[in-house]
């Protein structure tokens, strides 16, 4: 029998491989904090982060701390807007997309 691969280790390959799945994982993440359920927009987010551009690149990018922004989108993490935006407008232009709200 074929061993299975743990799910993140697969949304990470998917991720590398197909740039509209990683458009859709970073739309997805937008949209379940829009909607209300920070939680899921925030494990959705963590795991775009991990598999794109990583914590200590994002935070150089950001100027914010690494470990800040894993303890922000990590399950008891309660981001404050300006470092949020921050992070998901480097997402955005690193995915090259621009996500609108109507």
């Amino acid at each position: 029998m074929a061993k299975a691969k743990p799910f993140k280790e697969l949304v990470r390959g998917r991720v590398k491989t197909d740039k509209k799945f990683a458009e859709a994982l970073l739309r997805e993440g937008i949209n379940a904090m829009l909607s209300g359920d920070v939680d899921a927009g925030k494990t959705i987010l963590r795991d775009c982060i991990k598999a794109t551009v990583g914590f200590e690149k994002l935070g150089q990018a950001t100027g914010a701390p690494p470990k800040s922004l894993i303890r922000m989108f990590g399950p008891r993490g309660n981001p404050q807007a300006r470092n949020l935006f921050s992070v998901l407008g480097y997402l955005q232009k690193r995915a090259g997309v621009q996500l609108h709200v109507n």
